[in-house]
């Protein structure tokens, strides 16, 4: 039984997972998206949010504060030049946003060993999507008022109205 197993061990130890999760962590922000499986995604997902969190700008007011979540980022991290990216670029970005920073999206199996493959990638820095999803909200709320019923509704009197002057 499972009880009390909260999160996937990957196959490793804890010394290797935290490792990796550190590595990958840096390199999803540095790159923006990487590239890995499934499983790993969503362990990736699991470790790097809380990290995205204490970086934005909101919780480091003050200096204690800033500095306090910018030395437990390092802790899990590991790397300078990702944290000094996550507090500055990544934090800007996300500024607004109310958790769900990263999105994965299932890519199909990987040739050598058929694994589930995904690409894990930070939202706010994937313009495709980004550039696309304000005009379908507000295109939505017009539409919601009864645009399209009163479009709809006046072109068949104007028909008919053309097709009396006709006779």
């Amino acid at each position: 039984m499972r009880h009390g197993k909260k999160f996937n061990h990957l196959g490793r130890t804890s010394a290797h997972r935290k490792a990796m999760l550190a590595n990958m962590g840096s390199s999803l922000i540095e790159h923006k998206r990487i590239n890995t499986t499934v499983a790993k995604a969503k362990a990736l997902k699991k470790f790097i949010e809380p990290l995205i969190t204490k970086a934005k700008i909101e919780n480091n007011q003050t200096t204690e504060k800033g500095t306090h979540n910018r030395r437990v980022v390092f802790s899990n991290l590991r790397s300078k030049e990702a944290v000094t990216e996550l507090f500055s670029t990544v934090a800007e970005k996300v500024g607004d946003r109310p958790g769900g920073y990263t999105r994965i999206i299932k890519l199909g199996n990987r040739l050598g060993d058929n694994a589930d493959m995904a690409m894990i990638e930070l939202v706010d820095f994937n313009e495709l999507y980004n550039a696309g999803k304000p005009k379908k909200k507000s295109t939505r709320r017009s539409r919601r008022g009864g645009g399209a019923k009163k479009a709809e509704a006046p072109a068949p009197a104007a028909e008919t109205k053309t097709d009396d002057s006709e006779e």
